[in-house]
């Protein structure tokens, strides 16, 4: 009877990924650095010793977490869509996929644009971030090999100034608001191609 109480008392409903969901959101709140798993455990009703239930340590929620928003952009660039075609085309689908990761799954990604590499964990991310970042910006020198986009702007200004504008949505989009996430990447990629986009 008592290893019952406990039971129901270290874990009322929930499972590893409603936990890693109400941390997510402690973290973007708090900052990772400054959660502690006493903080965890208030915000999900439970006792510490439960959250060790689920996971290891708060590092190990980082760890779940940044994987569920590393791996969903990663996979974007395995798609055909990515590697075949011309390079103005991998570009854009490249780019709405990344807006519909980013909002798909807008709270790990928020949890991954605010690291500070203060971790093995955060480095490990954000050396997996920056080769994403990097295999955008091939697709954007390709395009202007390929004459398809100006050739007036730097290369490197382009690419900061997209990833400067996309990561900016975790910022203020609000999901299920007026703006859709289809909407919002139409607008995205209207304004950043009809900028970009060489003069016939």
């Amino acid at each position: 009877m008592p290893s019952e109480t406990v039971t129901k008392r270290g874990r009322p409903g929930y499972d590893q990924q409603s936990v890693l969901l109400i941390a997510v959101d402690v973290f973007n709140r708090h900052g990772y650095d400054a959660t502690s798993m006493g903080i965890l455990a208030e915000n999900l009703g439970i006792s510490k010793s439960a959250i060790y239930h689920h996971v290891p340590s708060k590092g190990d929620l980082l760890k779940l977490a940044l994987e569920h928003a590393l791996g969903g952009l990663e996979a974007i660039l395995e798609q055909p869509e990515a590697f075949t075609g011309a390079a103005d085309a991998r570009l854009e689908f490249v780019l709405r996929q990344t807006i519909a990761v980013l909002v798909d799954r807008l709270p790990f990604v928020t949890l991954l644009l605010r690291l500070r590499g203060n971790t093995d964990i955060e480095r490990d991310a954000l050396e997996r971030r920056r080769a994403f970042d990097h295999k955008v910006a091939a697709l954007i020198s390709a395009a202007r090999e390929e004459g398809t986009l100006r050739q007036d702007i730097d290369p490197r200004t382009v690419t900061r100034l997209l990833f400067g504008t996309i990561n900016s949505i975790v910022e203020w989009y609000k999901p299920g608001g007026s703006l859709s996430p289809q909407r919002l990447a139409d607008d995205v990629i209207t304004m950043a191609f009809d900028g970009l986009h060489a003069s016939a």
